[in-house]
């Protein structure tokens, strides 16, 4: 885990699970990811009709796109989980799935059943807000006249 996150659970909440409530971090280098999907490197719905093979998929997008932008798993905030579904079942799988794979770094997450997700056959989506130590290489914009106006 990336030095500085600090994961705050509040013993007495409601429905307290073992994911942290919140978690607080020095100002670094944030990474927002867009939602990572169930799909293969040619674009197609992995696992249809599986939720449980499709979070797997997510969870190993996500761990990839984080990757390519200097984090991990490890250095995740918070995620949000979005699964097609009306059944609880269904949410409590995809979280023993994100369990698996987060271990013990148990960052906030936002798990909400939806009716419907962007992509067909797709019933599972996430994204993350991850914090990375430090400034890839070539290393930071120098001046205002790098960046993207």
């Amino acid at each position: 885990m990336t030095p500085g996150i600090e994961l705050v659970r509040l013993p007495g909440l409601t429905g307290s699970g073992p994911e942290a409530h919140a978690a607080v971090t020095d100002p670094g280098r944030m990474v927002f990811t867009a939602a990572a999907c169930p799909v293969d490197p040619e674009g197609s719905t992995v696992a249809v009709g599986d939720v449980v093979g499709q979070a797997r998929r997510v969870v190993d997008n996500l761990a990839q796109v984080l990757e390519a932008a200097g984090a991990g798993l490890g250095d995740v905030l918070r995620t949000t989980v979005h699964v097609v579904t009306t059944d609880r079942a269904d949410l409590d799988a995809v979280r023993e799935v994100l369990r698996e794979a987060f271990g013990s770094h148990a960052a906030p997450c936002t798990l909400v059943g939806v009716t419907v997700l962007g992509r067909a056959d797709q019933l599972v989506e996430a994204e993350a807000v991850a914090v990375r130590d430090s400034w890839q290489e070539p290393g930071p914009p120098d001046d205002a006249a790098t960046l993207d106006e």
